[in-house]
């Protein structure tokens, strides 16, 4: 697999660390969310680029086409 497709699964499983969505993998943040931390600015580090990839996958209409690759836990 290449590395760029594992770093998609993984932003995808990432389980969101704090705030009133922690527990939930980025995948299943709501959009407005993600907007809000669009227009606040994304936390630093690799946290802050998997938000901004949820961002643009949500804005761009992708997360249908991404649910399959969601791992149960």
């Amino acid at each position: 697999m290449l590395a760029n497709q594992q770093a998609l699964i993984n932003a995808i499983n990432q389980i969101m660390p704090f705030g009133k969505y922690a527990g939930r993998k980025l995948l299943q943040l709501p959009e407005p969310y993600l907007v809000w931390f669009h227009t606040q600015g994304f936390p630093q580090g690799k946290l802050g680029e998997q938000l901004a990839l949820m961002y643009e996958i949500k804005l761009n209409g992708l997360e249908e086409m991404l649910k399959p690759l969601l791992q149960t836990d």
